[in-house]
């Protein structure tokens, strides 16, 4: 048996991989971007401007590929998006970090060939980023970037939106604008932001951490919302309670003017004669057998009835289950006017159960007066071509939540809906990240603050006192850029504020005697391809580019917060996160230098990131 094909990569084999999906997301990228137009043989297209949406469509064969849109898959599901910043910022690293091996190869004894030293510089350079980055830039970005931006308070995150008087609530708004707006164009965020500060008012917690209240919200947004297709967007509402996506296996009974008892099965009511996958064998002429399975049948109807009749004691009206029940239970049902509602999902029920403050029953001869859950009403609803089950809860006495909802997500074909509800959790996603803090020690943040200002005041006339100025005034940033929430302007705000951080730290390093001699050349390759992201977002106006890099610079002399028109606001948290995912992608890519092609093609990683795309038979609705 031979040896499999082998492929030797060299560093501008990963450059063009990484160049040619680069070439693919800025058709979207930046305000001027539009979207992205998918077909297939079959005829069934796919109109996106998600950056994640679109890399994981294409269908790579090449492995560089595969590993970079897994990295980028990795890290918007974590922060919500933020793909096509990350392709962007990845060539531009790739590109200078290429320039730099090429200049001084070090071609000596331990290469056989300039590629092999240029890779091994690569990989060097490589190294010495994420370690950088790993130690220092969070410090950086706490002291020289949080500074020139604001925290949002919880109150602003769940404050009502339609109030003119509260400026922070716009700032709320507009974060959550400027997020909806890199997915899905401007058209509709107005509307999409209200649906998703109201969606959190109605679910924020007494009493508890606001990363709590998102993280709730998150991971139950499956059983939280409801896509409707057909539909304009601005349908799209909350309604009160949780709808379950099923409906009345029996006839329902409106009973809106009374509460209403339910009661959550795990498993089947009526008693098994064969589980899964038993055989029975009935031997000729056995009538023993043939009496016991009667005997168990007539058992086991005589135990079904007694259990409608525990339930009927106990004043239920409504069974939920996990499972399919048989006929003969639904017909008991029916008979007892016993709503009942099966087969429904493992994530609707467990968040009934949360909401409701019930016990599942999986004993049906153990159903207690703890098992009932008191419902406001549980009645059908149609939304769409569907009718599923809509059930409200009543007030706990803890009052926990504020009122629990639903969200209806209307879009005018499936995979457009698909694509809304997407942006929808995945803006969740990004406040949730928002509202962690930069892990950074007090300690360190002073040290740094004061080291930084004491260098640059060395420089400049009335020394003394622009030490008492950088040191008194490092308390109230530190206060700041320690808590969650942080937010800063975008249109390449943040990118310019660290571009400034990284070189002015170089400097510095550079004429210190106790720090890493290689600290002032990743500070400036990292800071010079930063620069990449906002030169794409005024690509079509370089002019504009100068000019923010100047107000965002004269900003940073004069202590206040650049303000730039019609641009938004960014995450810290996601921006910092998305630096870090980066320099971790480059130095994962530059470690590879052999590709072994096998005979057997497997597809999972692939099949798995495209599982969630869905394609449209018509094109959807455009942006403007």
């Amino acid at each position: 048996m031979g040896m499999p094909p082998v492929k030797h990569l060299h560093l501008k084999h990963v450059l063009q991989t990484v160049c040619a999906l680069e070439a693919v997301v800025l058709r979207c990228f930046g305000p001027e971007g539009g979207q992205v137009l998918f077909t297939r043989d079959t005829g069934q297209v796919m109109l996106s401007r998600s950056g994640t949406r679109i890399l994981t469509a294409l269908q790579l064969e090449q492995p560089l590929a595969r590993m970079v849109v897994e990295c980028v898959w990795k890290h918007s599901t974590n922060t919500g998006d933020g793909s096509k910043t990350f392709i962007i910022l990845l060539a531009s690293l790739l590109r200078m970090i290429h320039s730099m091996a090429c200049k001084e190869p070090n071609v000596s004894h331990t290469y056989n060939s300039r590629e092999a030293a240029e890779a091994a510089t690569a990989r060097h350079l490589a190294g010495k980023l994420l370690a950088f980055a790993s130690e220092e830039l969070d410090d950086l970005i706490a002291v020289r970037v949080v500074p020139h931006g604001c925290r949002l308070s919880w109150e602003d995150f769940t404050a009502k939106t339609q109030s003119p008087a509260h400026t922070n609530t716009s700032n709320v708004k507009k974060l959550v604008e400027s997020f909806i707006h890199t997915r899905l164009g401007r058209i509709h965020c107005d509307l999409i932001a209200n649906l998703i500060c109201e969606l959190l008012t109605d679910w924020k917690f007494k009493n508890d951490l606001p990363s709590l209240s998102l993280q709730f919200v998150n991971d139950n947004f499956p059983a939280l919302h409801t896509p409707v297709s057909g539909f304009p967007i601005s349908c799209s509402r909350l309604i009160e309670g949780q709808v379950l996506h099923r409906d009345f296996a029996t006839p329902s009974h409106q009973t809106d003017h009374h509460p209403v008892k339910a009661v959550v099965f795990t498993g089947y009511l009526q008693p098994q004669l064969l589980n899964a996958g038993d055989v029975l064998e009935l031997m000729k002429h056995n009538t023993r057998k043939e009496r016991s399975i009667v005997q168990f049948s007539a058992w086991a109807e005589r135990s079904l009835e007694c259990v409608f009749a525990n339930l009927q004691n106990l004043g239920v009206s409504v069974l939920l289950s996990a499972v399919k029940q048989s006929d003969a239970v639904l017909t008991l049902a029916k008979q007892a006017e016993i709503s009942v509602v099966d087969c429904i999902s493992e994530d609707e029920l467990s968040l009934f159960v949360h909401l409701s403050g019930t016990t599942p029953v999986s004993d049906c001869w153990m159903i207690r007066p703890e098992h009932v859950a008191t419902l406001t009403f549980c009645r059908p609803i149609l939304l769409g071509a569907h009718r599923y089950v809509h059930v409200a809860f009543q007030d706990s006495e803890e009052g926990a939540v504020v009122r629990p909802c639903s969200i209806v997500i209307c879009g005018p074909g499936e995979g457009q809906t698909d694509q809304y509800a997407c942006a929808f959790q995945d803006a969740i996603r990004m406040l949730l990240r928002t509202w962690e803090p930069i892990h950074m020690t007090a300690t360190t943040a002073s040290a740094r603050t004061f080291l930084s200002h004491k260098i640059t005041s060395d420089v400049m006339d009335n020394q003394n006192d622009k030490i008492t100025s950088a040191s008194s005034s490092a308390s109230p940033f530190q206060k700041c850029m320690l808590e969650p929430g942080c937010v800063i302007h975008g249109g390449g705000t943040f990118e310019f504020l660290l571009h400034h951080a990284l070189l002015q730290h170089g400097h510095n390093c550079s004429v210190s005697d106790h720090t890493d001699e290689s600290v002032p050349a990743v500070s400036k390759l990292l800071a010079n391809a930063l620069l990449s992201v906002p030169q794409q977002i005024y690509s079509h106006s370089p002019r504009r580019f100068l000019q923010t890099q100047t107000r965002v610079l004269t900003s940073i002399q004069n202590h206040f917060h650049p303000f730039i028109l019609d641009v938004g606001l960014e995450s810290v948290s996601c921006k910092y996160q998305l630096v870090l995912a980066v320099l971790q992608c480059v130095t994962s890519l530059l470690r590879v230098d052999t590709i072994l092609h096998t005979n057997t093609r497997s597809h999972t990683r692939s099949s798995r990131l495209t599982k969630n795309i869905s394609w449209e038979d018509t094109e959807d609705e455009t942006e403007d």
